[in-house]
C-alpha cells in the first residue's frame, strides 16, 4: 500500500511542477524518451560553473570536453546536452528493447558501470520482470539511504517501465 501511495504522490508531483503540463496533460501521454527527460529535469538541478565536474542537468564533464568558462549554460543548451547523454545511455542498452529507456535513465544517474553490475539488469537479462525492489534499491547517496532518490526511482519505474 505504501508503494502505491508513493507512486501516486510522485506522479502528481511531476505533473504539478512541470511547465510542460500547463495544459493539464498527463506525463503518460508523452513518448517514453520525453517522460525520461522530464523526470531527470525534475530531479536534477541546473548545474552551473561552481558545480564542476557536473554541468547542465547532471552531465559529468569528461576529459577533453570543452564548455564555456565565463558563462553558465542556457536552459536550451543544458536540455540539448541532457538529450545527447540520455540517447547515448539508451543506445548502450538498446538490446533490451522497451527497457532501454529505463536502464538509460538509471545509467544517467548512477553510471553505466553500476547498472551493468546491478540486479536490475541481471533480472531483465533472465526474463524476470519483477524489478521494483531491485530498481528502488539504488537510493543511496554517500552511503546513506535518500528519500528523494527513492521518490525518483518510484517515479521512473512508474512512468518508464512497461511490464
Amino acid at each position: 500500500m505504501r508503494k502505491i501511495l508513493i507512486f501516486f504522490m510522485a506522479i502528481v508531483a511531476l505533473t504539478a511542477t512541470s511547465p510542460a503540463f500547463a495544459t493539464k496533460r498527463s506525463i503518460m501521454e508523452l513518448p517514453l524518451f520525453e517522460r525520461a527527460v522530464l523526470i531527470i529535469k525534475h530531479f536534477e538541478t541546473l548545474h552551473q560553473l561552481k558545480h564542476r565536474p557536473y554541468y547542465g542537468y547532471g552531465h559529468r564533464i569528461l576529459p577533453g570536453e570543452r564548455f564555456p568558462q565565463s558563462r553558465p549554460l542556457t536552459e536550451s543548451e543544458a536540455d540539448a546536452l541532457l538529450r545527447k547523454d540520455l540517447k547515448k545511455f539508451c543506445a548502450m542498452y538498446s538490446k533490451y528493447g522497451k527497457d532501454s529507456i529505463l536502464l538509460g535513465t538509471l545509467a544517467y544517474n548512477i553510471g553505466p558501470g553500476a547498472v551493468n553490475k546491478s540486479s536490475v539488469l541481471k533480472k531483465l537479462k533472465s526474463g524476470n520482470r519483477d524489478i521494483f525492489k531491485s530498481y528502488t534499491s539504488h537510493c543511496r547517496y554517500k552511503g546513506k539511504w535518500h528519500k528523494g532518490l527513492y521518490t525518483r526511482r518510484c517515479m521512473e519505474i512508474a512512468a518508464l517501465f512497461i511490464p
